[in-house]
């Protein structure tokens, strides 16, 4: 053992079935006055994945959370916050599809007005994604094209077997390209873009400019990746928080910055994919689902919708007009 090396502590919990989950959930002061459908849930759905919910509900003492839970925690209380996060994850899935497909077309006009493959031409983009990293001895253009290749060789989406068997020499060009990005690589390319061009798209949805667009684009990327994998996402930090645009200068956002979460909240991301869609989808209706969704957000005195950054009044803000 290398001197002064710590020494980790090993994962020493045992398996649990689920009566005796149930019985654990019991003994820590949890409600749970139907053992069947406990049963259920914790057989179809996991004991861990569920722990996410009724964390909220645990005691704390002395700074430090505990396994214990608060007076008159129910399992049930879980299960409703487990199936309201659910629904609010396929909402976000929704409104996202629409700006990653606007994302889309946006950076493949703008690209291929200079040439077909400008996205495999470094001259044509910002030489930060071009060049060497020092740091890291990559090169960001070359890892991310070596995705978009791979994915190019084995995707099984119609057009792009279609163009394998048709075009086996060629690479697709940039129209078509972009139907094989998810929105984690387009936000890559986009940030890899020339400035002049990410402006260009930028004006085109009121984004002010291109830092500001860059990184919404990335942080509903990294909200969209929660979401495509079923993770908790009602009261999770913003990993990659949107950079709010200058004070005044677009007034729908304003009180995003003066909330008390910030940018670091989920609120701060539905604001910014609201006003997103204002640009590129203005007749959407997605406002008044979230807001009937967010209607049904479940009541106790543990938890609020405060929590994910929401603002007293939001509802009746300009931005959700």
């Amino acid at each position: 053992m290398l001197s002064g090396a710590v020494l980790m502590p090993q994962y020493t919990k045992p398996y649990l079935p689920v009566r005796d989950q149930i019985a654990l959930l019991r003994s820590r002061g949890m409600s749970i006055p139907d053992e069947a459908k406990a049963s259920e849930y914790l057989s179809r759905l996991g004991y861990y994945r569920l722990s996410a919910y009724w964390y909220p509900f645990r005691v704390t003492s002395g700074g430090v959370v505990t396994d214990n839970f608060k007076a008159g925690t129910s399992f049930k209380w879980a299960l409703d916050l487990y199936s309201f996060d659910k629904k609010l994850r396929l909402q976000l899935l929704d409104v996202l599809e629409r700006i990653e497909i606007f994302v889309r077309t946006a950076v493949a006009l703008q690209l291929g007005q200079f040439d077909s493959h400008a996205h495999r031409n470094p001259k044509l983009l910002d030489s930060k994604f071009t060049r060497l990293d020092p740091r890291t001895k990559l090169v960001a253009h070359t890892e991310w094209l070596a995705t978009l290749d791979n994915k190019a060789r084995f995707s099984k989406e119609e057009f792009a077997e279609h163009f394998r068997s048709k075009y086996s020499t060629s690479h697709m060009p940039i129209w078509i390209a972009v139907e094989l990005l998810d929105f984690g690589p387009l936000s890559m390319l986009l940030s890899g873009m020339k400035w002049v061009d990410v402006d260009a798209i930028a004006r085109s949805c009121g984004a002010v400019n291109r830092e500001v667009l860059a990184s919404w684009i990335r942080s509903l990327s990294v909200v969209r990746n929660v979401c495509a994998h079923h993770s908790r996402l009602w009261n999770k930090p913003l990993v990659d928080q949107p950079r709010l645009p200058p004070p005044g200068s677009v007034q729908l956002l304003n009180h995003v910055s003066s909330s008390p979460f910030g940018a670091k909240r989920l609120y701060a991301a539905c604001a910014v994919a609201r006003y997103l869609l204002l640009k590129v989808n203005p007749r959407t209706e997605w406002s008044t689902r979230l807001k009937d969704h967010l209607a049904t957000f479940p009541t106790n005195q543990y938890i609020s919708p405060k929590t994910m950054g929401f603002p007293e009044g939001w509802e009746s803000l300009p931005l959700w007009a």
